[in-house]
């Protein structure tokens, strides 16, 4: 039997997209499932996190971001447009959101179908690959989706039709992240031990080591 790992996850989170090659690459060499858990951007879970924060952590997260994209080899940029409809320089979350429920609901929609984690890889590479503008445009989104095992027009029928199932189910993947014992994204959580940040995935692998991680094949 694979051991089980939970990724929580979102759309929004540049740290989310950095990891989410390194997840794909450990469920392709290990004998290993990632069961991809989406949550609703910070901003949106708890729009006054951005009203506290201090002033310097934006322009940090860019750097750092940058940095470690340059590090991994990863094309990157931020979104155009912005998956949270957020004012600057106020920082102020509107209350119109027409990106990141969407897309945190096809995502969910997506688990269900066993394709969670290719999805989050494809999508998550339109947006934050910083060569498209307009990714909520044209072909983008339904391209990604197929290469991930997936129609988008249905996931976006579906969508609608249970949006109150869905809204529940990923409240339930906020909570439970937080039962986990961390709030942001992307943790990871082995055996009930949550490990925060792309940085921890190394820590991770040598934790499921301990428990018997083997290599496929």
């Amino acid at each position: 039997m694979p051991l089980e790992v939970d990724v929580y996850w979102s759309f929004r989170s540049p740290y989310s997209y950095l990891a989410t090659p390194r997840l794909v690459q450990l469920e392709q060499q290990y004998d290993l499932k990632v069961d991809v858990k989406p949550v609703l951007p910070l901003a949106i879970r708890k729009p006054e996190f951005f009203e506290q924060v201090n002033p310097l952590w934006p322009p940090y997260l860019l750097r750092d971001t940058f940095r470690i994209s340059q590090y991994l080899g990863l094309d990157y940029g931020w979104p155009r447009p912005d998956p949270v409809v957020q004012e600057f320089p106020s920082r102020k979350i509107s209350p119109e959101q027409p990106y990141a429920p969407r897309l945190t609901r096809l995502g969910q929609l997506a688990v269900e179908r066993g394709r969670g984690l290719p999805f989050i890889f494809e999508v998550s590479k339109v947006i934050w690959c910083g060569k498209i503008a307009d990714w909520h445009l044209g072909s983008h989104l339904a391209d990604a989706a197929a290469r991930a095992g997936v129609d988008l027009a249905e996931l976006d029928a579906l969508a609608v039709r249970e949006q109150a199932r869905l809204d529940e189910r990923i409240a339930q993947n906020q909570a439970d992240l937080e039962a986990a014992g961390h709030w942001g994204v992307p943790t990871m959580v082995f055996q009930g031990e949550p490990f925060f940040g792309q940085d921890r995935i190394e820590l991770l692998v040598w934790r499921m080591q301990q428990h018997g991680l083997a290599k496929r094949g």
